[in-house]
């Protein structure tokens, strides 16, 4: 949409213009070296132009292990920018990416092969591990054309461009969802709009690991905290399957391990339990993926309150 404010449009199509220089910059060299020169430069530039995030990461490394040295926290926290680094760089060259499937394995073909053609409604639940916009890939390999929620840019200009780089991940389409001004009438909107896509027969890829304050309580890492809850309500209302993807980076270039996993959503007479159930299985599932690779999972972000 426009901006309502000339010199905020104007805003906007700087910070447009910035993005394409910096696109076509990063383009200009393979694959592989604008992902390690990204990744080294956000490893420098993160923590010195952004403190407040690299501080949230540090703190919540110490409250989800707090058994390791501060050392380790900060090692940890070091390769979690470095990781960002690169999947800001591979989003950019997605098309490049994708054109090498060899990049991509996926251990477990015996689940893709059984639904392949018979999927039915489907619902893919990942968190911000590896490059986690790959994480849809099984769908996509199991021909369920996916479709998925994202959280829209302010600026419209750069909102655009992006999804159109990511297309051709998400062939059934891109759900906008507001930010942290988001009014409930808002999310409700965006309820029926994909409960009504998943009711036809959508697949949906929906990353919930982040706060959300009105989400329900779940315990992560033995502290509470608040969960998105739309993956698992919409599982339990249309009968849709959920599958749990998390994508693992292989060492330090672009190649990725997409591991997959299914979660049965109980459907007792009492469907707010059903839900709170599901949510809780999400979280320990995702505890367990980050303990297993926490330097590729985004520290930097609010987990609890």
């Amino acid at each position: 949409m426009p901006a309502s404010s000339p010199w905020l449009n104007l805003r906007f199509r700087l910070e447009y213009a910035g993005l394409r220089i910096v696109v076509g910059l990063a383009r200009l060299v393979p694959l592989n070296q604008a992902v390690s020169w990204s990744a080294r430069l956000w490893r420098i530039l993160a923590p010195r132009l952004n403190p407040k995030r690299h501080k949230i990461a540090l703190d919540n490394l110490r409250i989800a292990f707090p058994d390791k040295t501060a050392a380790e926290h900060e090692a940890i926290c070091m390769a979690h920018w470095e990781n960002l680094g690169r999947v800001i760089a591979e989003t950019i060259q997605m098309d490049r990416l994708l054109r090498d499937p060899a990049r991509i394995e996926i251990p477990h073909q015996r689940l893709l092969s059984r639904y392949r053609g018979k999927l039915g409604p489907a619902i893919g639940v990942s968190l911000h591990m590896g490059n986690w916009e790959l994480a849809v890939w099984p769908l996509l390999v199991a021909d369920a054309n996916p479709g998925a929620i994202y959280r829209g840019f302010d600026n419209p200009y750069v909102d655009r461009y992006l999804n159109a780089k990511r297309r051709a991940l998400y062939p059934g389409g891109l759900f906008g969802r507001k930010g942290a001004d988001a009014k409930p009438i808002d999310d409700l909107n965006l309820a029926h709009r994909l409960m009504d896509y998943v009711r036809r027969g959508g697949r949906l890829g929906i990353i919930c690991d982040q706060y959300y304050r009105r989400g329900l309580p779940v315990s992560f890492f033995g502290r509470m905290t608040m969960a998105q809850p739309i993956a698992a309500i919409l599982a339990r209302r249309t009968g849709a399957r959920i599958w749990m993807a998390r994508c693992v980076r292989v060492g330090a270039s672009s190649r990725f391990r997409i591991e997959v996993k299914e979660l049965r959503v109980s459907r007792t007479a009492n469907a707010a339990a059903d839900v709170r159930s599901a949510l809780q299985e999400m979280h320990r599932q995702f505890e367990a993926w980050v303990r297993d690779a926490p330097a590729q999972w985004m520290w930097s972000h609010k987990i609890w309150p």
